[in-house]
């Protein structure tokens, strides 16, 4: 591994991490080509290690005006991701996402 954290050429990397299995254990994941996330009920594939709180509400079906996603992290925590927060998926105790939509109301 280079200083920069970019992996050397003949370092393998994984094909699939499943970032829940390693945040229950509140672990940090190796590095992969594809990262597996849980967003509300449903599993997605990502090709990149970073996305964004636009990208995963986008990912997840909804309207990013109307929807904001939250991150369960391991231990319980909930934290609000901004539109535009870039999400580490390999920081440790990542676990699974969840949309909270804001319908709007009369009154």
């Amino acid at each position: 591994m280079k200083a920069d954290d970019t992996p050397e050429r003949d370092e393998p990397l994984e094909e699939l991490i499943e970032i829940e299995v390693y945040g229950a254990k509140n672990e940090k994941p190796p590095k992969a080509k594809k990262y597996r996330i849980r967003i509300d009920k449903v599993k997605h594939d990502v090709l990149k290690s970073h996305i964004s709180g636009r990208e995963l509400v986008n990912l997840a079906g909804k309207d990013p005006t109307r929807c904001a996603i939250r991150q369960k992290l391991h231990g319980g925590q909930v934290k609000t991701i901004e539109a535009d927060e870039e999400v580490d998926l390999t920081a440790p105790g990542v676990e699974r996402f969840m949309t909270l939509c804001h319908d709007q109301t009369d009154g």
